[in-house]
């Protein structure tokens, strides 16, 4: 019964995660799938570059809860302690699953975003400080380059180094899990990664005001 549980709610997290909210939300506003302009990505970010800040905030909103409530659907599993070891994998393998429901979701033929924001939400489920932490250093490098893409990898790889040396977390898959998070995201910002080798990269212009 136990294992069935696990198993129903691992499902749960992957299909919230599947829930396209840039697509959804681009094509309620404006009948447009965002897909179809800008990077092609169903992010956030390509939603910010194509329909602005209101629909980028509410879709950068949205993804965000999606990563938080995964991860605190083991707060349903009676069995299971807050605060044990067991309690913090469980919560990494329902927020892993939402985030590859987001790269790959289901309910959009698996053409997603890159889970940054689901990765976000899904940490803050798990460890909001050290969430906050990472937050802080993609603002500071935001603000310094203006590049979301950088600002994203460097927070991201930034999640196990924190996790180790700093808040001195032992939970060997929550370490593994922050090494893999990281590789992750430098794979499916391989193109970003080029495109900033070769300072092609697109500057983010949340901050820059309309003229």
């Amino acid at each position: 019964m136990e294992i069935i549980s696990i198993i129903s709610l691992a499902i749960l997290g992957y299909l919230l995660g599947s829930l396209p909210s840039s697509v959804w939300v681009g094509k309620a506003y404006y009948g447009v799938d965002v897909r179809d302009h800008g990077s092609g990505n169903a992010g956030a970010t390509n939603t910010f570059r194509v329909f602005g800040k209101e629909i980028g905030f509410i879709v950068l909103f949205l993804d965000i809860i999606k990563g938080v409530t995964a991860a605190s659907l083991v707060h349903f599993l009676g069995f299971v302690d807050p605060g044990t070891e067991q309690f913090i994998n469980l919560q990494l393998l329902f927020g892993l699953l939402a985030v590859v429901g987001h790269i790959f979701p289901v309910f959009e033929h698996f053409r997603g975003g890159k889970g940054i924001a689901t990765l976000f939400g899904m940490l803050i489920g798990i460890h909001y400080v050290l969430a906050l932490a990472c937050l802080a250093l993609f603002i500071v490098v935001l603000l310094l380059t203006k590049y979301v893409s950088l600002s994203s990898i460097l927070a991201t790889v930034a999640f196990p180094v924190l996790t180790i040396f700093v808040f001195k977390r032992d939970e060997p898959l929550l370490i593994a899990f922050g090494i893999a998070a990281s590789i992750l995201v430098i794979l499916t910002h391989k193109k970003n990664i080029l495109r900033l080798l070769n300072g092609e990269e697109s500057k983010a212009k949340l901050f820059t005001p309309k003229p």
